[in-house]
């Protein structure tokens, strides 16, 4: 085994570099002091910080896995702009005893999660640490259009989603109790898989609210609820529940429905959209917005829990 702070910072980078994933917008990439893209319309950035044994355990992840993950929640950011992603910035932070082979392998991760998009990594930094952290600046373009925000749901219309609910959190779940039931589901807690260009569709049939599920349904559509200034009522039978998590709970003697409805990190789209009629095919109904009451309700009750909280958890 050879460490990174036995090779070095400079050899460490000439060897992960060539397997980064390139950008289709890149102009000018990693190796100088800035990266230079060609951007279509406004410039869309958010970032994300993914931290050891806060957000992924090295006793369940792969480095690949890591690099999927840290790609993927960032692009599902800017699709739910209505916008598309275009590159990532990564910051890598690490103990100098860790395996250089494993930033080998997170840098496949990433070329994995970003190659079938387009998305490529155009720079970042290296530094030490006394854990892994991994910090994700991602960046996107509108090619004309509007970006669509949290703040512009009006009464009377619409929420759907545009996958199914629970898995991360029934996978997290079984890897938290050493049981392996439902691949599929620990498979997504590892990898998330949204479907990237979820939230351009929503935007381009007129959503007026939107954004990721990574909180929590609930969690993120109080967040609608309250930046619009409506009502959300979610109706629990409408919402889709993954049929992983409904297995892995008649396995557990749980009920699932906590999953759907607070588990997060699932990274689907919830969005508001004027009217049934505007809904994309594929999509869910799960409730409407309302000016009867502010916040979120579930069947008409205010819900006891909401979701995960960076720092209440």
């Amino acid at each position: 085994m050879t460490t990174i702070g036995e090779m070095g910072e400079d050899a460490l980078i000439a060897a992960f570099a060539p397997r980064l994933p390139v950008s289709d917008a890149e102009i000018l990439g990693p190796g100088d002091d800035a990266a230079v893209l060609a951007v279509d319309g406004d410039l869309v950035v958010s970032s994300d910080v993914l931290i050891q044994d806060r957000h992924f355990r090295l006793e369940w992840s792969t480095p690949e896995d890591v690099g999927w993950r840290a790609a993927m929640q960032n692009l599902a950011d800017i699709d739910a702009m209505g916008a598309v992603p275009t590159a990532l910035q990564i910051t890598l932070a690490a103990p100098a005893s860790l395996d250089a082979d494993w930033v080998m392998r997170f840098a496949d991760g990433l070329r994995e999660a970003c190659e079938p998009h387009g998305v490529g990594v155009v720079g970042g930094d290296l530094s030490g640490a006394n854990e892994i952290s991994i910090c994700v600046t991602v960046m996107g373009e509108t090619h004309g259009t509007e970006p669509v925000t949290r703040a512009d749901a009006l009464p009377g219309q619409v929420v759907a989603v545009s996958g199914p609910l629970g898995a991360a959190a029934a996978g997290y779940i079984q890897l938290t109790e050493g049981r392996r039931i439902d691949e599929e589901t620990i498979g997504l807690f590892l990898r998330p898989r949204p479907r990237i260009g979820a939230g351009l569709e929503a935007a381009l049939h007129g959503a007026t609210a939107l954004m990721d599920i990574s909180d929590g349904l609930l969690r993120d559509a109080s967040r609608i609820a309250r930046l619009s200034e409506v009502g959300i009522d979610i109706r629990a039978e409408d919402v889709p529940l993954h049929e992983g998590a409904r297995f892995a709970a008649i396995e557990l003697q749980v009920d699932p429905m906590p999953w759907a409805l607070t588990g997060g990190e699932d990274h689907h789209m919830l969005a508001v959209l004027p009217r049934e009629s505007a809904v994309p095919a594929g999509w869910t109904v799960i409730g409407a917005t309302t000016d009867a009451f502010t916040g979120v309700r579930v069947d008409g009750e205010v819900p006891d829990t909401f979701g995960w909280d960076h720092f209440g958890g």
